[in-house]
């Protein structure tokens, strides 16, 4: 079962998150990354983007996840806060301009080349990604720099407006472990908190040109 969701668009630090939610104790944490290991999520995903996430099996597709991070759940945050009641919500934002910025050179550039993919299933996952992310979030326009920003506005704004204050922690990643522990309420860690999955970490790791 779900105990955490991480709401955030993709570049707000969502790898950082999840991997500080496993140091926490809640993890296994499903991110983007997890689909590439487990080829039979992208249909499923497929599915419930065509479902707009309604008679979706959310249980069997988080069996055994403590906490989301990132796509695709992100995007489902409404039926997912639905249907996990219990859950605490986390909203990772960041600046809007260096949001684009990285996600223009990172996220769109890795799923605008399928060719570059290491192998059939990458190329699938990243298929799906583009279905979901370019498609569906930022319908067809995400060059448009105002209307994607805009989009990510709405996104977090609609989260902030549903789901309660007590409930909700609205957080940047560069404020670190104190915001995260209090409202999970775990002790701080005596370790630095994750910064990984920068834009170079990101580009080199999908083969993304320069």
């Amino acid at each position: 079962m779900l105990n955490v969701l991480g709401l955030g668009y993709p570049r707000t630090g969502t790898m950082s998150l999840k991997l500080a939610l496993q140091q926490l104790g809640f993890g296994p944490c499903y991110h983007m990354i997890d689909v590439f290991d487990r080829p039979a999520d992208v249909s499923f995903w497929r599915n419930a983007v065509q479902r707009d996430g309604v008679d979706v099996d959310w249980d069997t597709l988080f069996h055994g996840f403590e906490s989301t991070s990132d796509c695709p759940a992100c995007y489902f945050w409404k039926p997912l806060t639905d249907h996990f009641p219990h859950a605490g919500c986390i909203l990772t934002v960041r600046d809007p301009e260096s949001w684009y910025d990285s996600f223009r050179t990172t996220v769109y550039e890795a799923m605008m080349h399928p060719e570059r993919a290491a192998d059939e299933q990458h190329r699938a996952v990243q298929q799906m990604a583009r279905e979901l992310i370019l498609d569906r979030m930022f319908s067809g326009r995400f060059l448009d720099r105002s209307f994607a920003i805009d989009c990510m506005h709405a996104h977090n704004e609609a989260i902030i407006d549903a789901i309660p204050a007590d409930r909700l922690l609205v957080y940047q990643i560069s404020d670190g472990w104190e915001p995260l522990c209090r409202f999970l309420n775990v002790e701080v860690p005596d370790v630095a908190f994750p910064q990984v999955n920068t834009r170079d970490q990101f580009r080199q790791r999908f083969a993304v040109d320069s």
